[in-house]
């Protein structure tokens, strides 16, 4: 079983001093369970982004010690950037990632605000998820006025914990925004301009709060209680501003996206690239500040393929390389997917999925035990949905099947991220085993061993089962995949009668492996997955040979 995880991405008001950013790394670093993930200072900003992932406690502990270093290093008497700022640590959120909710996080973020409170004197205020009142859920409302209103801010909005009464230790250290929040896309899109007043206008028109209507003579309008009416921007869930940035000499709209699928990074670029072009400059190119979730990017990336008339439903790394193109994301510095996708840095391929094919075969050749039966009936499916990918592609565009595009697409697509699960449980099944192997190697001596031993016994199995489980019921919903592939390229179609094999093969190899487990488990808990296992794979069964003696017929037929 996965642990939770929890990521953590503290702000701090520090961009050009390297000891303090190190000794802020080492703090978070030391606390046991901690994968510090990415380190991204800003010398024009002031101002540093850390990411990095943990169990609950743990990322509750590095928080705490990094704040807390924070504190002691940085005065924000003498502080100034291109950012908004209001704290040494300007803002500590808190994000899910595996296996606990958004409220469970904002739990967390209550607990490290009240502790930075109490044993670090530093005001905190709680804002998103973790929020104590719906009109303090926005950080720009807590950050309005920055560090300079801090004064006045202690005395009209009260922080949530720590310090009430502006002091010199309060001076120092600055306030500090703690919270809960899904996760967010920081992204910044560069101009050709030094002009930040153009920059200003675009991130307006971008972002979901917008910009104030004008009247004839350029004057805001506004309501019948004196607030200025704001005309909506194009994106939700997207928040911006406009600023020039000395370093690389340009201006840039610095976003934060907060929903990549209600306001795609693609569908922003473009838009982007218009308004500009409006305003008679352009979006060279743009940088991703922290990590970014995978699915963004193959959204973008199949959206520029499927423009440039391209079947998006290729392999991953040739979809975030169309993303990386199309977003311009080396426009102004090195992007590395691999350290920038936060999937690949939690969770990366695993050691069979990276191994060659002799390397794979050597060591299921050998005498260990695994990887095994399991893994193999995975890679089958990675296989079975490899090549059905491939024929959507073949597919595309071809003479009497182009009307289908949409098909061929939608196949590739889908079958691309079936073959992606079915590579993760290549290894996740060997795992399992492994697991499973040192559940039986615990101490059984005494009454108390056992007592312990038998549970993490059925524990082990239980996740033996999981995978294989997965496997079977995930190659059962490729199905419609390769009958779509069956009517594709007549030229592939031997190579979606493989698929089928393979699929078939997965199937029955996964079946195996379920129904060995189950005697493992209590009586109780064995029917109800034998008989979602037994669903399966007769409903592959049944598909596989109907449609192997369609295509055998076929290929008979052209064959005379």
């Amino acid at each position: 079983m996965s642990r939770p995880l929890v990521e953590c991405v503290p702000n701090f008001s520090e961009g050009r001093d390297a000891a303090t950013l190190a000794a802020i790394t080492a703090a978070i670093a030391a606390v046991p369970g901690v994968s510090l993930l990415d380190t991204d200072p800003g010398v024009a900003t002031h101002r540093t982004v850390v990411t990095f992932v943990a169990p609950p406690e743990a990322a509750l502990e590095a928080a705490f010690a990094a704040i807390a270093v924070a504190a002691a290093r940085i005065d924000m008497r003498a502080h100034s950037g291109a950012h908004p700022r209001m704290g040494a640590t300007d803002v500590c959120p808190f994000v899910p990632v595996r296996d606990i909710t958004l409220a469970e996080c904002a739990a967390l973020a209550r607990r490290l605000a009240a502790r930075v409170g109490a044993e670090l004197g530093i005001p905190v205020y709680l804002y998103a998820e973790a929020a104590t009142d719906p009109s303090r859920r926005e950080l720009s409302v807590l950050r309005a006025g920055e560090y300079e209103s801090l004064p006045d801010k202690l005395a009209t909005l009260p922080p949530d914990h720590g310090p009430t009464a502006y002091s010199d230790a309060v001076a120092r250290t600055g306030a500090t925004v703690i919270g809960a929040r899904p996760f967010l896309v920081a992204w910044n899109l560069n101009l050709n301009t030094r002009n930040v007043k153009k920059a200003q206008k675009i991130a307006a028109l971008l972002r979901e709060k917008g910009i104030y209507r004008k009247d004839a003579e350029g004057n805001i309008v506004r309501d019948a209680d004196g607030v200025g009416v704001r005309d909506p921007g194009l994106f939700p869930r997207v928040q911006g501003i406009g600023w020039f940035i000395a370093e690389y000499d340009r201006a840039q709209i610095s976003l934060n996206v907060f929903d990549t699928a209600a306001a795609p990074l693609h569908a922003i670029m473009e838009a982007a690239r218009g308004l500009a072009h409006a305003e008679g400059v352009v979006v060279t190119g743009s940088e991703l500040v922290g990590l970014v979730p995978r699915d963004a990017l193959l959204a973008a990336g199949r959206a520029y393929l499927a423009g440039g008339g391209a079947n998006p439903g290729a392999p991953e790394a040739e979809v975030i390389e169309a993303a990386i193109r199309g977003l311009g994301l080396r426009d102004v510095k090195p992007f590395d997917p691999g350290q920038a996708i936060v999937e690949r840095r939690v969770a990366a391929d695993g050691p069979l999925v990276r191994a060659t094919v002799r390397g794979f075969t050597d060591t299921l050749a050998s005498s260990a035990p695994a990887p095994g039966g399991g893994s193999v009936a995975a890679l089958c499916g990675a296989l079975a949905t490899g090549l059905a990918a491939m024929v959507g592609q073949l597919s595309t565009g071809r003479k009497g099947l182009a009307h289908r595009d949409a098909d061929w697409a939608a196949l590739a697509v889908a079958a691309q991220d079936h073959r992606e699960a079915f590579l993760a449980a290549v290894d996740a099944d060997t795992a399992a085993f492994d697991a499973v192997m040192a559940a039986f190697a615990l101490p059984k001596a005494t009454d108390a061993d056992r007592a312990r031993r038998r549970p993490a016994i059925v524990a082990a199995t239980r996740g033996a089962i999981a995978v294989p489980l997965d496997v079977l019921e995930r190659a059962a919903a490729c199905l419609p995949l390769l009958a779509t592939a069956a009517t594709g390229n007549p030229n592939a179609r031997s190579d979606a009668g493989v698929a089928a094999l393979t699929l078939r093969a997965a199937a029955e190899g996964a079946w195996l492996n379920v129904a060995t487990n189950l005697s493992g488990l209590p009586a109780d808990e064995r029917p109800a997955l034998r008989q979602r296992a037994d669903a399966a794979r007769d409903a592959v069964v049944t598909a596989t040979e109907a449609l192997l003696a369609t295509l055998r017929a076929e290929v008979a037929a052209d064959a005379g």
